[in-house]
């Protein structure tokens, strides 16, 4: 049975090391790219209660997202998988782990290949992590790759 590989991209150094790992070993197997737009951005605030929100900035997001698909398509295009590799890009909205564990699930994936921003002590416990909480709540394997 082949294994169908879910690599998280927010664009950053990170995430493009877990879609490099993914390339070099699920070659032949199914990669999606899955960005998350988080439903806050075009949500501003008057601190007063109120606030408006800014379909523009959600739409902007959610290009960037369809760029870096884009963009891990070119990347395994120069790593010459594509012809053996089935390649699919998604762009979803939803607070970030969750929609991560969600696709996931509805989707048949069998392995989430994720980059990790290396927080730690005090920044990690504020702050949260969308890696740490994928891979405590997956019922499936997760590769964090630095």
């Amino acid at each position: 049975m082949a294994t169908h590989v879910l690599v998280p991209l927010d664009g950053s150094p990170q995430s493009w090391a877990a879609f490099d790992h993914a390339v070099s070993n699920y070659d032949g197997e199914t990669i999606t790219t899955l960005h998350v737009v988080d439903p806050m951005e075009g949500i501003y605030s008057d601190y007063g209660g109120g606030g408006y929100y800014d379909a523009q900035v959600h739409d902007r997001a959610v290009e960037r997202g369809e760029q870096l698909g884009e963009q891990a398509r070119d990347r395994a295009d120069d790593a010459g998988i594509l012809e053996t590799t089935v390649l699919e890009t998604a762009v979803e909205t939803g607070p970030p782990a969750r929609t991560i564990l969600e696709y996931a699930d509805e989707n048949d994936v069998g392995h989430i290949v994720m980059g990790s921003h290396g927080r730690s002590g005090v920044a990690r416990i504020l702050l949260g992590s969308v890696a740490e909480t994928v891979t405590r709540r997956a019922p499936i394997p997760v590769t964090i790759v630095r």
